[in-house]
């Protein structure tokens, strides 16, 4: 499955323990990731600003985060009516990079979920669409 992961899922993987460490570690390791670059700057910014990660350690998540793949800026955000005009921006690069799904704690993009291209779940969400799919022994 091609996974796009929003920021707020992201710096909450990086930040702490939890749901949205164990999702990153299982995107990683079973699907494939999708990152925008809308995503990596904001990502930068929260990591400074918010968690006061020193600039090596931001240098080195970004740089374990474009191992996968990166998409670029889109040429304009998606029309899915969104409040915050900084997701419209992460939600086109989730359609650009063709995601099945993108997960987010964002309740702007979790509110417009019906209305978009790309299905919109929150971490949770995700974990038990997860774990439904595992084989049952």
């Amino acid at each position: 499955m091609r996974v796009f992961l929003d920021t707020n899922v992201l710096v909450s993987a990086f930040a702490t323990r939890g749901l949205c460490a164990d999702v990153m570690r299982q995107v990683l390791a079973e699907h494939e990731l999708i990152i925008g670059e809308v995503v990596l700057r904001e990502l930068r910014k929260a990591l400074r600003a918010r968690l006061r990660l020193p600039p090596a350690s931001v240098a080195g998540i970004e740089e374990l985060l474009r191992e996968s793949e990166v998409i670029p800026r889109p040429r304009a955000p998606s029309d899915v009516d969104v409040r915050d005009p900084d997701d419209r921006w992460a939600l086109a690069s989730a359609i650009a990079g063709r995601a099945d799904i993108l997960v987010s704690g964002d309740r702007d993009l979790l509110e417009v979920a019906t209305l978009s291209p790309v299905r919109i779940v929150d971490p949770r969400g995700f974990w038990t669409i997860l774990r439904k799919r595992r084989p049952t022994r």
